[in-house]
């Protein structure tokens, strides 16, 4: 499917398109190829150019900028660290299935990782402007999209989704801040 039906369907009709990627046999790297190599370093581009171009507005005048070399490195090491933290993801949210009365099924889970973090990949573009990072928060519609896509990728009760989510969402939680916590280490 084309990358943009397939936002716009993710993020404007989510519960059909659930159903549609259900269906679907994509191989994991064909999601990396379509979707998480391109739509992953959207923030990490973003936010070397903001912070090592634009800076950061200083309230006594002038702006704070990391070095370029230092904004470059930072920028791969969150862009590999987000290409293994999908990964990641998706191994958890298949181990788990059976907790929560889910099939396990790597396959579904991969999608279920990749789909649902379409929305914090997007507004990664916001830390083009450092002031305007705040509206990243936006990204957190990406657990309203796990939420929703649990039992039907990972066919698990839909009274044990609510669990299922917070438990997938304590994990990524964990895996994004190990990232984030890593690159930041590169900006010192």
């Amino acid at each position: 499917m084309n990358i943009i039906e397939r936002i716009k369907g993710i993020l404007l009709r989510p519960k059909e398109e659930w159903q549609t990627i259900a269906g679907e046999t994509t191989p994991i790297a064909e999601l990396y190829k379509n979707y998480i190599i391109l739509l992953a370093a959207i923030g990490p581009i973003a936010s070397f150019i903001g912070m090592s171009l634009v800076g950061v507005s200083l309230p006594v005048g002038g702006a704070y900028r990391v070095s370029i070399t230092t904004g470059i490195m930072s920028a791969v090491v969150r862009y590999g660290l987000t290409l293994v933290g999908v990964y990641i993801l998706a191994l958890i949210i298949d181990a788990l299935a059976p907790t929560f009365s889910g099939e396990k099924n790597l396959s579904q889970a991969f999608k279920l990782a990749t789909y649902s973090c379409i929305p914090g990949w997007l507004v990664g573009v916001f830390a083009l402007i450092p002031a305007l990072g705040i509206l990243g928060i936006l990204g957190l519609y990406g657990l309203y999209l796990l939420y929703v896509g649990l039992p039907v990728l990972m066919k698990s009760p839909k009274e044990k989704s609510t669990g299922y989510t917070v438990a997938v969402i304590i994990a990524a939680i964990i895996i994004f801040v190990v990232i984030g916590a890593i690159s930041r280490v590169f900006i010192s």
